[in-house]
């Protein structure tokens, strides 16, 4: 009877082992389930090269040591060439911006019909719209005015900018923005002492809302009002923290020095050949246990092509 027992008992733990091992092997074997990622990225080359065609299989990401699979790399051209542009312009700006008036008239006379823009002024830590997003471009040309001089009571470009991509309008179309700032934080850095440089704590909240929409920010650096253009480390400051965000979120930063540009006419030409050379590239990621950041790099072996883009996205998780 005891054999019997004994029998029994190796043969129920046999099945339970091989039951176990199955389990085990199927999870092993199971796809991992993966979201899909699209993001805006920009190509350029020297001013004297030709943009070489590119496609998905020039195109790598890479996410730390991990290597995620592209499923698309379209040119943002045809049906996919929607672009939503906001121009934003610090209220605290020196009044001589409306020099360069005509130069951004120009500019978004001559988008393209598949562009809309928008026209905002930074102050108080808000955007006034004083034109909503439109592709009737003359209506936004004809929108700008005077900056008011005055930064008001929270004069933080920063704040002015997550505000405004927080309320944008959810559409398919490619979401930029062109602030026109000094970048001075002038609500926080009044805590703070006025010698040796800043950068904003809201410098990072902006980035992280920026790669969280998807959105890319272009600055000019332009003179604010006094006291703040008095003081080199404010202004010094100021560059850096609009030069920051713009990197980091796969835009670039245009500046003369610590001076008013001449005309911003070389900087928005150059600006255009981004927005004319911009691609929407997919992939799939893991995601992680919580919706998240996740670093990634966006790589490419064309010889003389640099990439620009966000260098983290939104992961979020699967339901």
């Amino acid at each position: 009877m005891k054999a019997q027992l004994n029998k029994l008992f190796y043969s129920l733990l046999t099945v339970a082992g091989m039951s176990m091992t199955s389990v085990l092997a199927h999870a092993a074997t199971a796809p991992s389930v993966s979201v899909p990622i699209t993001m805006t990225v920009t190509a350029s080359v020297d001013s004297d090269k030709r943009m070489p065609e590119l496609v998905r299989e020039d195109i790598a990401i890479k996410r730390g040591k991990e290597s995620l699979p592209v499923t698309e790399w379209v040119a943002a051209k045809g049906d996919r060439a929607g672009l939503d542009l906001f121009l934003l312009i610090d209220d605290a700006s020196d009044s001589r911006l409306a020099l360069q008036y005509d130069d951004l008239r120009n500019f978004i006379n001559n988008q393209p019909a598949t562009t809309r823009i928008g026209v905002g002024y930074m102050r108080n830590g808000t955007v006034q719209i004083v034109q909503d997003l439109t592709s009737d471009h003359a209506r936004s040309a004809n929108a700008l005015r005077l900056p008011f001089g005055s930064q008001g009571a929270y004069g933080n470009a920063y704040l002015s900018v997550i505000d405004l991509m927080k309320r944008w309008p959810d559409t398919r179309n490619r979401h930029e923005v062109l602030m026109v700032t000094d970048g001075v934080d002038n609500f926080r850095q009044k805590s703070f002492q006025r010698r040796g440089l800043y950068l904003s704590p809201d410098v990072d909240s902006a980035v992280t809302v920026a790669q969280k929409t998807g959105t890319v920010i272009y600055t000019i650096y332009a003179p604010g009002t006094a006291p703040s253009r008095r003081n080199y480390w404010q202004m010094t400051s100021g560059q850096m923290g609009i030069a920051s965000l713009a990197d980091r979120t796969g835009g670039e930063s245009f500046f003369l020095g610590l001076h008013q540009p001449v005309s911003f006419k070389p900087y928005l030409d150059n600006l255009q050949k981004f927005l004319d050379n911009q691609y929407l590239v997919s992939f799939s990621a893991t995601p992680g246990k919580r919706p998240g950041l996740h670093k990634i790099n966006v790589s490419t072996e064309i010889a003389g092509v640099e990439l620009f883009t966000h260098d983290a996205v939104w992961v979020p998780v699967v339901k």
